[in-house]
Formats: structure tokens, C-alpha cells, sequence
């Protein structure tokens, strides 16, 4: 006799194409009919590419036959195809067609934790996406991606990007010896930024999520020179002290022309392992209104929650390793507002980075005061009262 259990054991047997989880375990199988000896199983897929159905498909029909379903049929319900993007502008990686900038106001917010969940959410989605930690000073992506002491391949004078959960990944804490430090003028960032555009062999991507470093300073800007940055997002906490800095980072989106998609409250009450009871101890919900005054909403309020600390420490993201959790389902339904929000940029017109880029002749500083300097460097907060922050003295 044909059971429901006996037909989601076989689907269970069905990987996500990319993935060693099972479209099961992923909740992606919706209904199953049982009629006599005929069987229909709806599965809902998060990927619009047609090789993923047809996969899917064919598995799941071979698995249901090894267990003596002859009469099967599998309705694969997809998303639509990803729309190309129409950015315009300077884009030194044209092969990727978007690019997520997620940037803070301050250090210690979340911001890389937020930039992994982001990633490896997406790919769930069936996305091809990529993570570049373009945190120069604190790069902690290798841990939380599992990557940790992995040395990537040189192919030519190119740099492969590693793949985990889904994502191409690459990272400055790949590249350099464990627990060094960076001691970098401007200039060096600006040229790592660029580098970590051109010289790493990213796939033809759907979106790269950047996890940039705190603050609004010279990484912001060469990136935003350098690609046509389709949204950016802000991580923050509820504290005022923390939304201070929140604001001026709010405020860099509007000065360099980028969308933001919304502003992510990390830390933003606490959920007890053992009740499931949630706590508001640092603050809850204070984020909306900074949100409004820059036209844009707050994507999430993501809680403390122990499988978090776990999944960083032990590079097993959340959203993958734990996706039952409180945390992991707000950043999953954060994943998909994120990429609505890129696809509403693209159908306006997409993103273009032509109002920010240098205006001085080649050869001669932004920075020097003999020079007419570009709108976006003078909003910068470029410093020569100590030496010059920008490397170019």
C-alpha cells in the first residue's frame, strides 16, 4: 500500500541541486495525492533556472519508482527567471549582474553575520550568488563560511573563489596570514577593493554581497566608483549609540546615488533557548523611524539566539544548518526582500554610479588642493590635518 510516508521517505532521497540537503528537508515538497496506485507530489522550488526543475523532476520520479510507484507524476512550481539588469555606468566586473553593498555606521553590529545569512539565503533561493568580505581590518567570513585556513587556487594571475553552502566566496583573511594586521592608507584599500573585483574568478553571477568595512570611508567609495551598486544595506542595533552612526551610513547610500533596500536590526531582542519566550533586553524596534526619514523600511529585527553564536563560531550558517529556528526564518523572508528590492531597481532603470566618479585629470589627486575635486570624493570625510588619510601624500 502507498503511503505518505513511504513517497516523502523516497523524496527524501532527492538532493537540491548545489546542496547536500533534500527538497524534504528544505519543506519544498507542498502536497502529495494519493489515487489508488497514481501519486502527484507538488514541490515549490526557489530556482527559475530550468535545470533545476529538470532535475528535480527526473530524481524524484526515478526514486518514487525504486519504490514501486510506477504511476508518478511531479508538478515543479518555479519562480520567474531573474531580470537582467540595465545598471549604468562604471562596472569593472560586468559579469555580475548585482551588487549588494552591506555596510554599518559601526563595528561589532552583525554586519558579517547579516552578510553570510543574506548569501546563503539567496542561494537557497536557487540564486548564483557570490560573498566577498571586503572587511579589510576584521575579514571573518573564512569562520563563518566554514573556510577557515583553506588557501584558495591561483589559476594564471586570477584567484578562485571558494564555494560553500552554495556561494563563491573570497575573503582578505584568505589571503594573508592568520592574526596579521593591516596598517593600509587609502589608496591600498581603494586598489584591494578594485583587485577583489577583477582578479577573482567570480562565476556570471546573479548578485555579489559585499560585507564592507564599518564606517563611511574609502572602501565605500572606490566600490561605489568602481560597479554600479544595485542596493545597499545597513546593519545596526537598537541602541541610540548605535543608530547615530546608523544615520551617517544611511546618509552615504544617498550621497553616492545607491538604493537602499532597508536597514537590518541585529540584536534585536532576546529569545530563551528553553521557553522559546522572547526578551526585549538592548532595545527593540527603535530602528523604524530612522528608517523613514530615509525613505526605506527595516528589513528585519533578527533576536539573540543561541544557534546564531553557534553557527558563526562553527561555520554553519544559520539560515542552512538551523533554518527552524526564529532567526534563521527572519533572515530567509529578509533574503526575499532583498532581492524584490533588486529586482524593483532593475525594472526602474537600474542602478549607475555615473554622477560619482573622479572628475580630476589622470594623474593628479582628488585629494589635492590644487585639483577640482568630484562631488563624492569631498563627501568622503578625506583628513589631511594628520598626514593624509588617503594615501595620497
Amino acid at each position: 500500500m502507498i503511503t505518505e510516508e513511504i513517497i516523502k521517505g523516497a523524496l527524501s532521497k532527492v538532493a537540491y541541486p548545489g546542496f547536500t540537503k533534500d527538497i524534504v528537508t528544505f519543506n519544498f515538497v507542498k502536497d502529495i495525492k494519493i489515487e489508488g496506485e497514481s501519486v502527484t507530489v507538488m514541490v515549490d522550488i526557489t530556482s527559475s533556472a530550468p535545470e533545476v526543475a529538470k532535475q528535480i523532476e527526473d530524481e524524484a520520479i526515478a526514486e518514487l519508482m525504486r519504490e514501486g510507484i510506477d504511476d508518478a507524476k511531479v508538478i515543479i512550481n518555479a519562480p520567474k527567471t531573474p531580470r537582467e539588469t540595465s545598471s549604468k555606468g562604471k562596472n569593472i566586473a560586468p559579469h555580475i549582474k548585482n551588487f549588494v553593498m552591506v555596510s554599518s555606521g559601526k563595528g561589532g553590529v552583525g554586519k558579517s553575520t547579516t552578510s553570510v545569512n543574506l548569501a546563503v539565503g539567496l542561494a537557497m533561493q536557487g540564486k548564483k550568488v557570490g560573498l566577498l568580505d571586503a572587511d579589510i581590518y576584521g575579514p571573518n567570513i573564512p569562520r563563518m563560511m566554514g573556510i577557515e585556513g583553506s588557501k584558495p587556487n591561483v589559476v594564471g594571475n586570477k584567484v578562485e573563489p571558494f564555494k560553500a553552502y552554495g556561494v563563491e566566496v573570497m575573503s582578505m583573511g584568505s589571503l594573508m596570514e592568520e592574526g596579521t594586521s593591516l596598517i593600509w592608507r587609502g589608496s591600498m584599500i581603494m586598489k584591494a577593493i578594485e583587485q577583489f573585483l577583477r582578479d577573482i574568478l567570480w562565476s556570471d553571477l546573479d548578485v555579489l554581497v559585499i560585507d564592507m568595512p564599518p564606517g563611511t570611508g574609502d572602501a565605500q567609495l572606490s566600490l561605489a566608483q568602481s560597479v554600479p551598486v544595485t542596493v545597499g544595506i545597513t546593519v545596526t542595533t537598537p541602541q541610540n549609540v548605535a543608530l547615530d552612526d546608523t544615520s551617517r551610513s544611511l546618509d552615504m547610500f544617498k550621497k553616492l546615488h545607491i538604493p537602499i533596500a532597508g536597514v537590518v536590526e541585529n540584536m534585536s531582542g532576546f529569545i530563551c533557548p528553553e521557553t522559546g519566550k522572547e526578551y526585549d533586553i538592548f532595545g527593540k524596534g527603535t530602528t523604524g523611524e530612522l528608517a523613514a526619514k530615509f525613505d526605506t523600511k527595516v528589513m528585519v529585527e533578527v533576536p539573540i539566539e543561541p544557534e546564531i553564536r553557534i553557527g558563526g563560531d562553527s561555520g554553519k550558517p544559520v539560515v542552512y544548518n538551523s533554518p527552524e529556528s526564529e532567526t534563521a526564518k527572519r533572515y530567509l523572508s529578509a533574503a526575499d526582500d532583498l532581492w524584490q528590492a533588486i529586482e524593483k531597481v532593475n525594472e526602474e532603470g537600474g542602478a549607475s554610479n555615473e554622477e560619482i566618479q573622479p572628475t580630476t585629470p589622470p594623474g593628479v589627486s582628488a585629494c589635492s588642493t590644487g585639483s577640482t575635486a568630484a562631488a563624492a570624493p569631498q563627501s568622503s570625510g578625506h583628513s589631511h590635518g594628520g598626514g593624509g588619510s588617503c594615501g595620497c601624500h
